[in-house]
């Protein structure tokens, strides 16, 4: 009985979550759900739900005691719960850097230069459309790559993306996943309060410590860890960072244990609730004219447009002052094809918007832009490749 469980229900699952498209597919579906709910009858209390403040302030912070913590379920979700999606986002930045396809400047520089590119473009786009106006704070917005969706939709290409392109669009990715948690840091935190700041550093030290004099990682390191995220959740830098800085800490031998062990319950939990909390969006009443505004035509400009620009002229400068090669088996067409993906923003876009703007209306409007230029990437991309030979 116990081996019909297993290979009925277990197996199958386990495969289901180590598939590249898994991910996508629940994201996709999470957001289905989610849109659907607060667009049918009773989706005020659908979005209520999420933005329900504990305390009936519209601060972020509440108080419980001497402890100042999150204030609604969407904080604990962006600020708490994501903290976990950027710890594992930071360990894989670190083993690529350590040991993997950004260990080398031969096998890093192409993909480092691309990521920078596919930023800075879609930033310039979105800027030339908001250089006098109100929403120029959303310049980040279309400078990020969901790498879920991206590989995803790469994968259902089967040999129509060599092997080495993907590993392409995921160093990229992942560059690209270290420039937003820069930009976050620098340009979308609050205003500083350095006895906090103070306390992160003490932590940071402390964690340096213990690592230098070799002190086994365990339980007081997550501890510390927490701490971490406290000081950093009240400093003004945002608190995901206390993810990033924390992975830093990881000893270089369990990057892949800890990797393995929080990659079903961040992509498999995490990920969908922040889907389903963020994408809680009622429709325009005037449909997709409420998108006729410089804020969403710089959005889907970026991504659509500045990503494979940005990404693809980087390349061809490094394929043509020969500092780099293509990746092995892989010719021009799919390059492009692979850039036009990589402006599928999702996630991170969608994260930023929540930070650049407080306005619910302005937040709104640029989570549809987003997701409207993603989904446009995403069919383009993929009818791109599909046309393109074995």
């Amino acid at each position: 009985m116990l081996q019909f469980i297993k290979n009925t229900f277990l197996h199958p699952l386990q495969e289901f979550i180590h598939d590249s498209r898994a991910i996508g597919i629940i994201l996709l579906l999470s957001t289905t759900i989610s849109l659907t709910l607060a667009n049918m009858g009773g989706g005020s209390s659908y979005i209520h739900f999420w933005e329900f403040h504990f305390d009936n302030t519209t601060n972020h912070h509440t108080h419980f005691g001497i402890l100042s913590l999150p204030n609604s379920p969407l904080v604990i979700i962006n600020d708490f719960l994501m903290a976990f999606f950027f710890f594992l986002a930071g360990m894989e930045i670190k083993r690529e850097i350590l040991q993997g396809e950004l260990a080398s400047f031969k096998k890093s520089i192409l993909p480092i230069v691309a990521a920078v590119g596919g930023m800075i473009i879609p930033a310039i786009l979105y800027i030339q459309f908001n250089r006098n106006g109100i929403y120029v704070k959303g310049w980040a917005i279309p400078t990020a790559t969901d790498i879920a969706f991206t590989l995803g939709v790469a994968s259902l290409l089967g040999k129509r993306v060599p092997v080495a392109l993907k590993i392409f669009i995921t160093a990229l990715a992942i560059i690209d996943d270290l420039g937003a948690i820069i930009v976050i840091a620098l340009f979308y935190g609050g205003s500083i309060k350095l006895l906090y700041l103070l306390g992160c550093a003490i932590i940071a030290g402390t964690l340096l410590l213990l690592k230098r004099f070799q002190v086994k990682f365990g339980l007081i390191h997550f501890i510390l860890g927490f701490i971490l995220w406290y000081c950093m959740f009240n400093s003004g830098i945002h608190a995901t960072v206390a993810g990033v800085v924390f992975a830093l800490f990881i000893p270089v031998d369990k990057l892949s244990s800890f990797e393995l062990k929080l990659h079903a319950p961040v992509y498999f939990l995490i990920m969908p609730i922040f889907a389903l909390a963020n994408t809680a969006i009622v429709f325009p009443e005037n449909g997709l004219s409420a998108l006729s505004n410089t804020l969403s035509w710089g959005i889907i400009a970026g991504l659509v447009l500045g990503k494979p620009l940005g990404i693809c002229g980087a390349c061809y400068v490094l394929v043509k002052k020969k500092i780099a090669q293509l990746p092995n088996d892989t010719n021009w067409y799919q390059m492009i094809g692979a850039s036009i993906l990589a402006g599928i923003g999702f996630t991170m876009s969608i994260f930023i918007a929540t930070l650049a703007f407080s306005s619910i209306e302005e937040q709104n409007i640029s989570k549809i832009s987003v997701l409207v230029a993603s989904f446009a990437a995403m069919i383009i991309g993929f009818v791109w490749l599909r046309l393109s030979k074995k």
